[in-house]
């Protein structure tokens, strides 16, 4: 084991308990993992929303082995005050990860980074180590794991029984998932070996992990399943640290020749598929105070065969008692069911019915031009105002080279073009900014326009909000080489920044990313500056619908408006200057429609082109300030 590791603080929420379960979900989510991992590698805090809660009372149902300090909301770091919690925060104060899922992916790394001997921990990050890592507002799964199901079960468990429904209908939309075709890696090989093993009869050989999973000196207890227990032969094996392989055999020549539109399809063994993931961590603590809430209301949970099978399933992951019994969780033993009332399930797909409409509505075939002349016949066409600053540019020959964004492994010829870019945001945050205001950089990256800011801004404070880790640790690095005291750097989707800020600003934010950062100025009451990027692929979310102005919804259609959002991501250097010229006149129609939306909530807002107007193909931008 490594011994170098920094300490780093770990802050979690605590409102209130419920028999053996924390509040909210997120600490014992985030408690029980710490408990599975046996990690020990954090200064764990507890911050009680109310002031005047008893020490004894909040520490009653911690990990035994764990020692966790009191800390109020006023004491936090100041950086973590602008943050949800869960929230880890390196000791120097400025580097910040917010949100479950950023901090339970942190967790899981830094643990094997201080024992590698600890593979199965970095296992639970999945193929690719993906788990959980797209942000909950574009990934419909992470948003079920991290948000939706946690609520469901807080909901459910602080409602009494008379008002409750008898499922929440994320609970039952988690049993769907369960039910669904899983998809992994090479599934192809695999479901022809569950072809072949259906087409002989045969039975498979399945490792039991027992208690605790398997002991040193004894060997590993097999037990012979039907037909459809391949996928768990496979789950298993790669527990045990076999290889999947040897848990398939080579298929027969007609099994080969079989189409794979003909194979059987693979069941789900846990949430993610056959893998045991950090998803399954996530949902555990969720269902088990589910399960035994309904349990002692009376309620047997014969709609849910999927989930109470899976609960069995995940008892039998080594470590997994260990840490519940650590967290003081009496997991349940549950009578096996063998099939789910479809009925009682079909209304609760993972989309809103009205959206899955409306986005399969959006795979068309079509130009823009009589979308465009629709609009025209109403009056509304592409505004561009003038800019405001056009000839403004810094003297990037007399800065330091951290600042250039040539410093990284950019062509001489985009960073040139990286540079023109900086120079329309920064003139226009310079002409907003004043000094003590606070500057955030959504979708920072790696810090271009955030750390330009910090550095020509001293006497204001400037935040890098950024989902990627990597990108932000270069960031990081930048700053310290120029040892900038006026940066915070925070890991997190946008959604777990509350903090208020004066000004928000962001270059080249992809897709609906764009109306996020705008929809968080709007609440903050802050003045933006922001060039958009990846029109494709703006679509309807959970959060926002489009068209999105007054006026443009009493014109256009929802597939009338994707039609101008991907005819505005033509606009690349290689196309014909026609189609280039349709591509900026979308571009401004679908930002003209933005800009609209935001004048809606008291907003001044103009669109124009940044100067040159080659820096990019996505050379908008547009200024907000609240009236």
């Amino acid at each position: 084991m490594k011994d170098s590791v920094a300490e780093e603080h770990l802050y979690l929420g605590f409102s209130h308990q419920h028999r053996d379960c924390i509040f909210p979900l997120h600490t014992s989510i985030s408690l029980f993992l710490l408990s599975y991992c046996d990690c020990k590698l954090f200064k764990v805090f507890l911050v009680p929303s109310d002031e005047g809660v008893d020490d004894r009372f909040v520490t009653k149902n911690l990990p035994d082995d764990l020692q966790v300090h009191l800390i109020s909301r006023c004491q936090l770091p100041v950086v973590v005050q602008s943050c949800c919690l869960p929230a880890v925060v390196v000791k120097d104060g400025k580097f910040c990860r917010a949100g479950l899922s950023v901090v339970l992916r942190h967790i899981i790394q830094k643990t094997y980074e201080a024992d590698p001997s600890k593979k199965d921990v970095l296992e639970l990050l999945g193929f690719k180590k993906t788990c959980l890592k797209a942000c909950a507002e574009v990934s419909q799964w992470t948003r079920l794991c991290e948000i939706s199901i946690p609520l469901a079960v807080e909901g459910f468990l602080t409602t009494s029984p008379e008002q409750c429904q008898a499922v929440p209908p994320d609970i039952l939309q988690l049993e769907r998932k369960l039910g669904e075709p899983v998809r992994v890696h090479n599934d192809d090989k695999i479901r022809r070996q569950k072809l072949q093993q259906q087409k002989a009869g045969a039975k498979v050989a399945v490792p039991v992990l027992g208690k605790e999973g398997t002991e040193e000196g004894k060997p590993v207890e097999m037990h012979e399943h039907p037909l459809p227990s391949l996928e768990l032969s496979i789950a298993f094996s790669k527990l045990l640290v076999q290889e999947a392989s040897d848990a398939i055999n080579r298929e027969a020549p007609h099994i080969r020749r079989t189409k794979t539109s003909d194979l059987p399809p693979l069941d789900h063994v846990f949430a993610e598929g056959l893998y045991f993931t950090l998803a399954d961590i996530v949902l555990l603590p969720c269902i088990h105070q589910f399960l035994v809430s309904s349990k002692k209301q009376g309620r047997n949970p014969v709609n849910l065969p999927l989930i109470s099978s899976w609960y069995q399933r995940v008892q039998e992951i080594p470590g997994i008692k260990k840490a519940a019994g650590k967290c003081h969780m009496e997991l349940l033993q549950l009578p096996e069911l063998t099939s789910a009332p479809k009925e009682q399930l079909q209304d609760f797909s993972s989309i809103p019915d009205e959206l899955e409409e409306e986005n399969e509505d959006s795979h068309f075939i079509g130009g823009p031009r009589p979308t465009m002349s629709k609009l025209m016949e109403n009056g509304i066409e592409a505004k561009f105002s003038p800019h405001p600053c056009p000839s403004w540019t810094l003297d990037w020959t007399n800065l330091p080279p951290a600042v250039s964004p040539g410093e990284g492994k950019m062509s001489r010829d985009r960073a040139l073009r990286k540079q023109q870019q900086l120079n329309n945001l920064v003139a226009a945050v310079t002409k907003l900014a004043k000094p003590g205001d606070v500057i955030v950089d959504f979708c920072s990256g790696g810090g271009h326009v955030g750390i330009v800011l910090a550095y020509t801004m001293p006497s204001c404070q400037v935040v890098l909000i950024e989902n990627k880790e990597l990108s932000l640790m270069r960031a990081k690095d930048r700053s310290d080489e120029l040892g900038l005291n006026n940066i915070w750097f925070i890991q997190s989707n946008l959604d777990y920044f509350n903090g208020s800020f004066n000004i928000g600003v962001a270059l080249h934010a992809c897709g609906v990313a764009t109306d996020m950062v705008i929809e968080h100025c709007i609440k903050a009451r802050a003045a933006f500056v922001i060039s958009p990027c990846c029109y494709g692929f703006i679509q309807n979310t959970m959060k926002f619908k489009y068209p999105q102005s007054h006026q443009f919804k009493e014109i256009l259609s929802y597939k009338e408006h994707m039609i101008l959002c991907r005819f505005a991501d033509q606009t690349a250097l290689q196309l014909s200057p026609e189609r280039k010229l349709i591509g900026k006149q979308c571009m401004g129609l679908v930002d003209l429609d933005r800009a609209w939306a935001a004048e809606e909530h008291n907003y001044s807002v103009q669109v124009t082109s940044m100067e040159p107007e080659s820096c990019s193909p996505k050379n908008n931008m547009f200024v907000g300030i609240p009236t």
